[in-house]
This record gives C-alpha cells, sequence and structure tokens, in this order.
C-alpha cells in the first residue's frame, strides 16, 4: 500500500521535507535506491517486476511518487501504476500537463494517488482516478504538511492522523534553523506498528482484518502468499540551496540496510 507524510513550501531551509514508506510482499523482486534510466537519470527505487517506480526524483528538481487505493476489486489487466511516476521523471511536462493528458487514461489503471512536482518551479499537483465513477481529480497542492496514505489526499484514517501529529511534533522540536537528519526522522516516525481500533477502521469494501493489518504506519503481515508489509523506509529532502538528500532504509534477503544518496539539483539554485 504505501503512505506518505511531507512538509511542502513551508521551512525556512527546505523547500521539501518527505517522508516515504513503501508496502509489498517481500519477495517481490526489488532495487535498492539508485541512479538509473536511459535519457533523464532517476534517483529511487525500481519494482524489478514491472520496471517502474514508487518514488523518485531527477538532477532537474522533478519529483514523482505514487500510493495505491486501498478496494476490494482490481482489474486484472489493467497498467502497471509503477510506470505512472517514470513518465512524469523522463518527460518535460509540467505537472499540471501531465495531469491533464493522464486524466484520458486514468480508467486503465486500478486505483491510484499519484504527486508529480517541480520543485525548482515550486509546483507540484496531486492526482487520482477514485472514487470509482468520480471525474478524476486534479488538484494543485498548497504549502504545508501533507498526509497520502490510501486514500484521498490528506484523508484522516488512523495511520495519517498519527503520521501527521508525529511529524508535526518532531518539526517543532528541531526548530527552524537546525538541520534535518532524515534517518532520525524515519526511526522515530516511520517505524511505528501501532494499529487502529476496529471501530475506526475505514469502509473500503476489504476485509476487516486485512484492513486492520494495514492501519499502522508500519506494516508486516502473513499472507497466504507470503510476508507482506513495509520493505522500505526513505526520507527525502530538498534544502533552499538546491542539496538534496535521498536516504533509505531497505530489506535486502531480509536483512536491514541503509544508504544515503546525494546530489544537487541544476535548477534551484
Amino acid at each position: 500500500m504505501c503512505i506518505v507524510a511531507w512538509l511542502w513550501q513551508d521551512h525556512p531551509l527546505y523547500p521539501l521535507i518527505l517522508l516515504h514508506n513503501r508496502d509489498e510482499f517481500h519477495d517481490r523482486p526489488t532495487d535498492p535506491v539508485g541512479w538509473w534510466g536511459k535519457g533523464t537519470k532517476i534517483l529511487g527505487g525500481r519494482d524489478g517486476l514491472c520496471g517502474g517506480t514508487w518514488l523518485g526524483c531527477t538532477r532537474d528538481g522533478r519529483l514523482a511518487f505514487l500510493t495505491n487505493v486501498l478496494e476490494p476489486d482490481v482489474l486484472p489487466c489493467a497498467r502497471t501504476r509503477g510506470d505512472l511516476p517514470l513518465r512524469f521523471l523522463q518527460g518535460r511536462m509540467s505537472p499540471l500537463e501531465f495531469a491533464e493528458e493522464l486524466k484520458e487514461e486514468a480508467n486503465e489503471y486500478n486505483g491510484f494517488n499519484l504527486i508529480v512536482a517541480d520543485i525548482s518551479a515550486k509546483l507540484m499537483v496531486y492526482v487520482s482516478n477514485r472514487p470509482k465513477g468520480e471525474p478524476v481529480t486534479i488538484q494543485m497542492v498548497s504549502p504545508g504538511l501533507h498526509v497520502l496514505s490510501n486514500a484521498k489526499l490528506d484523508t484522516s484514517w488512523h495511520k495519517a492522523q498519527c503520521l501527521r501529529t508525529g511529524f508535526i511534533n518532531l518539526i517543532l522540536n528541531y526548530g527552524d534553523e537546525e538541520v534535518i537528519h532524515p534517518k532520525d526522522m524515519i526511526e522515530k516516525l516511520m517505524c511505528d506498528t501501532t494499529k487502529a481500533d476496529r471501530e475506526s477502521l475505514p469502509n473500503t469494501g476489504c476485509d476487516l482484518d486485512w484492513e486492520l493489518n494495514l492501519s499502522s504506519i508500519f506494516v508486516e503481515v502473513k499472507t497466504k502468499l507470503g510476508l507482506y508489509g513495509t520493505r522500505s523506509s526513505a526520507a527525502l529532502t530538498v534544502k533552499a540551496d538546491g542539496n538534496v538528500s535521498f536516504y533509505e532504509k531497505y530489506l535486502e534477503n531480509e536483512v536491514w540496510k541503509e544508504h544515503t544518496v546525494a546530489y544537487d539539483t541544476e535548477k534551484i539554485r
């Protein structure tokens, strides 16, 4: 599923502070964060099965990330959602232009929430093809703190509320002029296994036990298809001077590893 929280254009030192947990089956082939792709190089993890990504950025300030919508029915022949961030990152369209183009084909995908942004232009757009039967959502993302799980942007599910509260408190503890430590944020915010009360679970049409197992920020659940849950946690920070730090804590052969990739954007400076 996945959950993301980010502070956008609302901090004196950081135009963007982003935290992301990716949930997937543990045996699904996955490449950790690194530079890859033809033409425009992308920094992000990569799905080894379908070739897409859930979170990526480029040297010229483009950013895209994705979560799935929690729903009981899926299209068996749908196009892979991991291609959506990839297409934006490799293209030249503005976030709004890309969103308008995607609107015409959004129903060819299972439920998704997509964020596309041009950090140097201070533009960020949210796109979703759910709920079914309703027009595709295209929304400019305002400055401030946002949380995206497996429903609409800023929907107040249990895990989203917990992450929002924790994010605010941690940022306040840092202070406006302090350097953010990505690893510290991951350990304090993205490893929370606290589940919701059954009474507060959303009515998605899915099995209640499944909803309960997915209701924590950090997920781990045994299924008939194997172990499912949080495969990686990432913290992406962009400083006002254009320096980007991409920290990732990830599973490899059931062993947790970590690394950081840093670079300077070409356009933001």
